[in-house]
């Protein structure tokens, strides 16, 4: 066995490391859990969302807009600093959820708190294309729905890029 593998230093393929948990019994799996989960922040917010948040999604999309709202509210005028940080607590929870349609809904809702914001977004170049970056994610994100739904949401991210298009 090579000197890294023996101490860690390289992760197996998740193919592999399936496997290794399916020959787990159940106490062993629930010890790995628990040291997964205090090894690192993520690890605990992403078991957080699967054993309490995922079955509701709906819900936790409603509580990732009201933040979004909650952070335009405490910074009116937001500047670059302040957009990247929304962003990327954004980015990370729409990466624990997994769900293209939360993805969408909740950049859909950034982009449109930001234009309601009292923050001028359009006098900065950096502040423009992290608005437009959000659309684009977006847009990505849609390709694989279904064509009824794709169109409603095409329909909304047109509307959002025109605030760009105008100025």
């Amino acid at each position: 066995m090579p000197l890294a593998y023996r101490f860690g230093m390289k992760a197996e393929p998740i193919a592999v490391l399936k496997k290794a948990l399916l020959r787990l019994e159940h106490g062993e799996l629930l010890d790995v859990c628990q040291r997964l989960i205090r090894f690192k922040k993520e690890n605990k917010e992403l078991l957080t969302y699967l054993l309490f948040l995922s079955d509701d999604e709906q819900s936790f999309v409603e509580y990732l807009c009201e933040e979004i709202d909650e952070s335009f509210r405490e910074h009116p005028d937001a500047h670059k600093k302040t957009l990247r940080k929304i962003i990327r607590w954004m980015d990370k929870c729409v990466r624990i959820s997994g769900v293209k349609e939360t993805e969408v809904q909740v950049r859909i809702h950034f982009c449109r708190a930001l234009n309601d914001s009292e923050t001028n977004y359009l006098r900065s170049r950096v502040m423009t294309n992290m608005y437009t970056g959000q659309i684009k994610k977006a847009t990505k994100a849609i390709e694989k729905f279904h064509d009824d739904v794709k169109r409603e949401y095409e329909y909304e991210l047109e509307e959002l890029a025109r605030h760009v298009e105008i100025a």
